[in-house]
């Protein structure tokens, strides 16, 4: 049996087309164009080119983007100011702050510091509290992009044994919420659970996102199952010269591959749904703001 690759890129380019018509309709009957701003302290090489990409494609589907860049040694209070400026400026429908920040700033105190209708990233505790009571809440993006491409590939997924592996409140905790949601039986299992082999087994969809290279083999993988792959691992690929390095994700995928119904990529998969889903989750804030339809299929 081959897999059916589920091809992130391509699906977040329908779903980029699709926050871009929405946009237009936006601007054409109501005048409004919805905007992102997005916060980077410090000079983090890789948040630089992730802030990049977030501005290029927030333009590319029409919406204003707002970049604020402060220097590593910021004090807290500055960032703080910053949010609550942002907070009460209506043209901003949506704000990110770029994480890590510096050591000598409070993520929590940051992240709870931006109006939860503004939180496209989905991690104040307010909107975590609603999503885990089921009500209408921002969604983390990521854990979004993993359900539309489930949705995508299934239909319904009522009645389905989920496996998601890992436990951190960007991706784990609220992926678990969002397949309740979607009447799937649910086990977070992780690096403690035991018999974690056979925990995965039973599992008809496997969302792997621990951030350890190929920790998943082909052998824990159920006949048929499909596997969404979260991680992001660069590992070294001497293969290919000295000091060279590939990116895989926590599942060995060739060896998933041959069991699994439907597997996605790394690179490929989900990292590209990642941005989509909040410039997604930027034009379902908006909406909400304005009192509009949100709009449908992107959101839960």
């Amino acid at each position: 049996m081959t897999a059916t690759v589920i091809d992130g890129k391509a699906f977040a380019a329908r779903v980029r087309e699709k926050v871009g018509g929405h946009v237009a309709r936006l601007k054409q009957e109501h005048g409004i164009t919805p905007g992102l701003a997005v916060v980077l302290v410090g000079e983090d090489p890789a948040s630089q080119v992730y802030v990049r990409s977030k501005g290029k494609m927030t333009v590319e589907v029409g919406m204003s983007s707002y970049e604020h860049k402060l220097d590593v040694d910021t004090a807290e209070a500055d960032l703080l100011a910053l949010i609550d400026t942002l907070n009460n400026d209506p043209a901003v429908h949506g704000i990110l702050v770029q994480l890590p920040l510096p050591k000598h700033m409070n993520e929590d105190l940051v992240i709870n510091a931006i109006d939860p209708a503004k939180d496209v990233d989905g991690f104040h505790i307010s909107n975590v509290g609603l999503l885990g009571t089921g009500q209408k809440s921002m969604v983390p993006c990521t854990p979004l992009g993993c359900l539309m491409m489930l949705r995508d590939h299934h239909g319904s997924l009522s009645g389905m044994d989920a496996v998601v592996i890992g436990r951190s409140n960007i991706v784990g905790k609220p992926m678990a919420q969002l397949l309740l949601g979607e009447s799937c039986t649910v086990t977070i299992a992780h690096s403690r659970t035991k018999d974690l082999a056979d925990v995965v087994r039973r599992a008809d969809i496997v969302v792997a996102a621990v951030g350890r290279p190929e920790m998943v083999p082909g052998d824990w993988i159920k006949e048929g199952a499909t596997v969404i792959d979260v991680g992001i691992n660069r590992i070294d690929a001497p293969e290919k010269g000295e000091g060279k390095t590939r990116l895989v994700g926590d599942c060995h995928y060739d060896s998933c591959a041959e069991k699994a119904g439907a597997i996605t990529p790394v690179p490929g998969g989900v990292g590209p749904m990642t941005i989509a889903c909040l410039l997604a989750n930027t034009v379902t804030a908006c909406s909400r703001a304005n009192g509009l339809p949100e709009p449908e299929g992107l959101t839960v």
